[in-house]
């Protein structure tokens, strides 16, 4: 029944979002692949390691990027797979790429209520945080990476 009721809820909204969703839930799927394998073999795709993009980049849309963080936000709540904040981060950052769109993607620790030790991704274009902003002050920054796009470089 919650099946029938996300597919007509799905069907009822307009065409370019769905493009979002179904292109959201492709590169949730393919960062759930990814964060298999091991990180030295995948973190080139992450752009220039301890490297931040710019925080100001008047020619962002930024209504394209809440789309982005929209749908891969909403959809992540939906996969069959888990989809935590380092994959949604990648994804993201995956559509953000599509567009030609930099990014950074942050790598953060922390410790947990119980002092154990936890790990959080998120991701940043121009001045706008996509995924994980609203936990990320509880985190040091330990790795980042900035995606620049080659007509940028």
């Amino acid at each position: 029944m919650m099946l029938l009721k996300r597919v007509k809820k799905f069907m009822k909204c307009p065409l370019e979002m769905k493009g979002f969703y179904i292109e959201a839930f492709f590169f949730l799927g393919v960062a759930r692949l990814l964060i298999l394998l091991p990180f030295a073999r995948i973190n080139k795709q992450f752009g220039v390691e301890k490297m931040e993009t710019s925080y100001s980049n008047i020619r962002l849309n930024k209504v394209q990027l809440k789309k982005i963080a929209h749908s891969v936000q909403l959809v992540s709540r939906h996969t069959p797979w888990k989809s935590l904040c380092f994959v949604q981060a990648i994804a993201a950052m995956k559509m953000l790429d599509r567009r030609a769109i930099e990014s950074t993607l942050y790598f953060g620790t922390g410790k947990d209520r119980n002092g154990k030790l936890v790990a959080h991704a998120w991701l940043r274009s121009g001045d706008y945080y996509l995924t994980g902003a609203e936990v990320k002050h509880q985190f040091t920054v330990v790795e980042k990476f900035a995606k620049v796009q080659k007509k940028a470089l």
